[in-house]
């Protein structure tokens, strides 16, 4: 056999650069487990994302805990500030969860642009500092097929624990919304409060319609409208509001987003921003 020294300058290239195509053909493979993950990431469908929520519940066995920071520039008064919005929600059955959750907020004012109820805030110009609790159970009603939409039904109470209301505000909201083959999801919702004022007790009604887009398999936007309008105050208020948003997997139990928006009367915030996130145990 001749050695090395010995071998033709032809045949050392050849072999050298044989040697070099194994080296890089098993560099390749190892890294294909980097470039090409095993695990498919499936979006979260968290309630916090916008302010139509999810039309999926949570699988049993599963928590999906959620929470924000939101501020919101009111027209007239001080700001609001509003956090965390803690939502745990506990799958029970393929098609019921359980919800509890609570927050903190100062100048509440109803909130208005979040899934968190609170007391209508002051009339007098000065900062009201609230607490509450949420409880209650969401109900997949409907799944898609043909033109019926996917659909859910939510139950809630939210029990204030501090400030300057203390009764008890029953929410109801239904939401339904079809996807289509490419991913886009159409959902819609209308949400029913009976709240409470500095006066009485008085209606609350909150559509929204939103469309949420994913752009890869990790990353969403949306865009979204929706109002809160009352019925039963001395003076009616009309707040609706236009608002994009977006989120994304850091992995495929963490989410992280956010949404802002503007008002489009004078009865709704100038702007709003919330920045939150979920995880999935």
């Amino acid at each position: 056999m001749l050695s090395r020294k010995n071998m033709p300058l032809d045949a050392m290239r050849h072999a050298s650069c044989f040697t070099l195509k194994r080296v890089a053909a098993l560099l390749l493979v190892g890294m294909l487990p980097a470039v090409c993950p095993a695990e498919e990431y499936v979006d979260l469908q968290t309630d916090r994302d916008a302010f139509t929520p999810s039309t999926h519940t949570v699988k049993p066995g599963t928590v999906l805990t959620e929470g924000s920071y939101v501020y919101i520039d009111n027209r007239s008064g001080p700001p609001t500030n509003s956090y965390p919005e803690l939502l745990c929600r506990i799958g029970a059955s393929d098609r019921i969860e359980w919800r509890i959750g609570g927050s903190y907020v100062d100048n509440g004012g109803g909130y208005l642009v979040t899934n968190a109820e609170g007391g209508a805030g002051r009339s007098d110009g000065t900062v009201a500092y609230e607490s509450n609790v949420l409880y209650g159970f969401k109900a997949s009603t409907t799944e898609q097929h043909d033109w019926t939409p996917k659909s859910c039904l939510i139950v809630e109470a939210f029990t204030p624990t501090s400030g300057d209301f203390f009764g008890t505000t029953p929410v109801v909201t239904y939401a339904f919304g079809w996807q289509s083959t490419t991913g886009w999801q159409l959902d819609a919702a209308v949400r029913y409060a009976y709240s409470e004022g500095e006066q009485a007790w008085f209606n609350k009604w909150s559509p929204s319609v939103v469309l949420r887009i994913p752009v890869s398999e990790r990353w969403e936007v949306h865009a979204e409208y929706f109002g809160s309008y009352t019925d039963g105050l001395p003076n009616e208020e009309a707040s609706p509001f236009f608002s994009p948003g977006t989120h994304y997997l850091l992995t495929k139990n963490l989410e992280i987003g956010i949404r802002f928006g503007w008002g489009l009367t004078n009865d709704a915030a100038s702007f709003f921003s919330d920045a939150g996130f979920g995880v999935r145990f």
